[in-house]
């Protein structure tokens, strides 16, 4: 038996108890029961196959929120959580309560459910998992900051405010990233971007308001007005990458480097020597660079963040490539030239959408390969692409957030 501690705090002393037997997990890294009278129940802190006393925390006709507050019969896939800031309410972190490697089984399970429901595929690709050649460690963090000027994660459940809940470590960031959470202040801050370089050593941090920052000598701090973009420079599978303060890049190098082969594995045969590769949302450019250059093969990057698009100049200046600034939806390739060999995108949360699957579509390439970092998404864009033609073919899972229930796919689409 166990006994959890709440991570919302002090619940209402009338919040009905429930015993429950979660049956499976679901998106947002709830567990899924259902109460006597049959309402589904997302339960925090419970696993599948658990036998729980859970107290309610919002009911509704039809659901209801509850926290897991014992555990009567637990799951083998139940471990202690290594961080105490769980236990404190941080929302950084919350399947820590779950074993290493039942975390990646369970978030291929996510996935094939999205397929199954969504995209209405009876036998859908069972998820490959990437092994990763390291801790996957995030080397960038926008956080919270406390009334006293401490960065740390939102208490969980809470989207806006500065509830950040200080830590002493931080078992998901990397040790340049660590010592800005822990040591530096922000005061007057209600939220501060923290980004570092592995391979570089540099590090940057960009207060959101606020008076002076408390951070090492080494630290640039980012303020409003600042001329010219401050950046970080990375390494990934031997090609080297500046990154700006407001780019978007992956949670660290070791989750990149496993994209970059999981992306290159999914391309395969499709692209030759000298092919062509549209990148499509390319960011600062991971894909197309490695890409470009392994496969020595003609780069179009397409993307339309002003701070990504300069440093895809800088990071692809010495490949094959042309880089047009659009928005994929409204993008369009060149109707004059022939089609390109594959495809890759990577969009945001959301996903493709109907625009971003009409323009990967209308390129006519024989492969596409997706990245997608929601199950949801993904399930949906393959419902799009499988009305365009496009059958998915396989998937490869990359664990890339440890102890959280969010999930990154690359997936292959054959014409």
């Amino acid at each position: 038996m166990h006994r959890l501690e709440s991570p919302h705090g002090k619940l209402d002393a009338v919040a009905a108890l429930l015993p429950l037997v979660p049956t499976a997990m679901v998106a947002g890294g709830d567990a899924l029961a259902r109460d006597g009278d049959g309402r589904v129940v997302f339960v925090t802190g419970a696993l599948p196959g658990e036998r729980v006393t859970a107290r309610v925390t919002e009911a509704r006709r039809d659901f209801a929120r509850a926290v897991a507050v014992e555990v009567l019969d637990a799951s083998p896939d139940r471990v202690a959580p290594p961080c105490a800031a769980l236990a404190a309410g941080c929302g950084g972190c919350t399947w820590q309560h779950v074993s290493p490697g039942a975390q990646s089984r369970l978030k291929a399970d996510l996935v094939l459910d999205a397929l199954r429901r969504i995209a209405h595929l009876a036998d859908p690709p069972v998820p490959r998992p990437i092994p990763l050649g390291g801790p996957a460690l995030r080397t960038t963090a926008r956080l919270a900051v406390s009334t006293d000027g401490r960065a740390g994660h939102r208490r969980r459940g809470q989207t806006g405010g500065a509830a950040a809940v200080a830590t002493e470590d931080c078992l998901a960031a990397h040790p340049l990233l660590e010592e800005l959470i822990v040591a530096g202040r922000y005061p007057g801050a209600d939220e501060v971007l923290l980004r570092v370089g592995v391979a570089s050593g540099e590090r940057l941090v960009r207060p959101r308001a606020g008076a002076a920052v408390v951070v090492p000598t080494d630290v640039v701090v980012v303020g409003p007005g600042d001329g010219g973009p401050a950046a970080v420079h990375e390494e990934v599978a031997g090609r080297r990458f500046r990154i700006s303060t407001e780019s978007f890049f992956q949670a660290g190098p070791v989750a990149a480097a496993a994209l970059v082969e999981a992306v290159d594995d999914a391309v395969g045969d499709a692209l030759a020597v000298g092919g062509h590769l549209v990148d499509t949302y390319a960011g600062v450019g991971l894909f197309a660079s490695v890409l470009g250059h392994r496969r020595r093969a003609r780069v179009t990057a397409v993307e339309h963040h002003p701070a990504a698009l300069a440093d895809a100049r800088a990071n692809l200046a010495d490949i094959d490539a042309s880089i047009v600034a659009a928005e994929v939806g409204r993008w369009r390739s060149d109707p004059g030239q022939a089609p390109p060999d594959v495809v890759v995108a990577d969009p945001s949360r959301p996903g493709l959408g109907r625009p971003g699957v009409a323009a990967v579509v209308a390129a006519g390439a024989p492969r596409v390969v997706l990245v997608s970092c929601d199950p949801a998404s993904l399930a949906r864009d393959t419902t799009l692409l499988g009305a365009g033609g496009y059958r998915l073919s396989s998937i490869a899972l990359v664990d890339a957030f440890p102890h959280t229930f969010h999930t990154e796919t690359v997936s292959r689409f054959d014409r």
